[in-house]
């Protein structure tokens, strides 16, 4: 990185001050921080596991540095270590899942599924790359394959993979759970998904749509334990493989979209609580501008 950054033409440019609030303005005081959360080290290779599983580790710890956002944080903003690796965290607003066994979704990550996500944005059994994880997946275009393949090696085994067969078996049964034939829009909010949603996320279509949106019954943000990545997708939109999603924000208003957000939460992840902050997250959601 050095040796490219000072391949570079000089620019002359200006600092400006530091907008860093106490006490992360006192440098010397961020060498106790250091000393307790920064002790980095190069990782060993693991001789018990393939080459591949290396190279798919270094690059999730190291130039992904995917904990990040996807592990959570103690009260000094370290991220934290042992079972929460990877566990779920916060980014600019949305929740990063966690990328382990304890992923909320259906149906478990498995290698497949992690590939085919990192390398079009879109997972069947998942959905798709939204927010802050949309100019990470442009990115990841840049990788050689090979390294993609691995980063979905590492990855899957952190989790419990069903057998391919078994997730198929699951996916179809989430799918005749959560179709029209069994969910009859009988509500205003039922019509109000048909006319905004089921055009493009509806089931079993004699002719399926080629650029059909993510199936909702096995979206993760549907299955998560709060309202806020689907309120922020309803306002902001988003692409999925060669669709789009449009933003609902000035089509719906706030009442409109906690009504449309708990529908989509009862009909398809039913075997989940209730959300009980759906107004809550609209608030906030409107507030930063998503």
């Amino acid at each position: 990185l050095y040796a490219f950054l000072m391949s570079q033409p000089a620019v002359r440019r200006e600092n400006g001050p530091s907008r860093l609030t106490f006490p992360f303005n006192l440098r010397p005081l961020l060498t106790g921080w250091n000393l307790l959360f920064n002790r980095g080290s190069e990782p060993k290779l693991d001789a018990t596991r393939s080459a591949e599983w290396n190279r798919g580790r270094y690059l999730v710890d190291g130039l992904g540095h995917c904990g990040a956002c996807h592990t959570p944080r103690n009260a000094l903003g370290a991220e934290k270590g042992g079972s929460a690796y990877l566990a779920g965290g916060e980014a600019e607003g949305w929740v990063a899942p966690a990328l382990t066994k304890l992923s909320a979704g259906p149906i478990p990550w498995s290698e497949a599924q992690l590939y085919a996500y990192l390398k079009t944005g879109t997972a069947q059994h998942h959905g798709a790359a939204s927010g802050p994880m949309a100019p990470v997946i442009a990115e990841l275009k840049e990788l050689p394959d090979a390294d993609i393949r691995a980063m979905a090696t590492y990855l899957a085994s952190l989790s419990e993979p069903l057998p391919a067969a078994e997730a198929e078996a699951l996916a179809t049964r989430v799918e005749q759970q959560t179709a029209r034939a069994v969910n009859p829009a009988t509500s205003p909010v039922a019509r109000l998904y048909d006319g905004a949603c089921a055009a493009c996320h509806e089931t079993g279509r004699a002719a399926p749509l080629l650029n059909a949106g993510p199936m909702l019954g096995l979206s993760s943000k549907l299955h998560a334990a709060t309202p806020a990545n689907l309120v922020n997708m309803l306002l902001e939109g988003g692409q999925h493989g060669i669709g789009s999603m449009p933003s609902f924000a000035t089509a719906l208003d706030d009442r409109q979209l906690a009504e449309l957000a708990a529908y989509l939460r009862g009909r398809f992840a039913p075997e989940k609580p209730a959300w009980k902050d759906i107004d809550a997250a609209v608030a906030r959601a409107r507030k930063a501008g998503h």
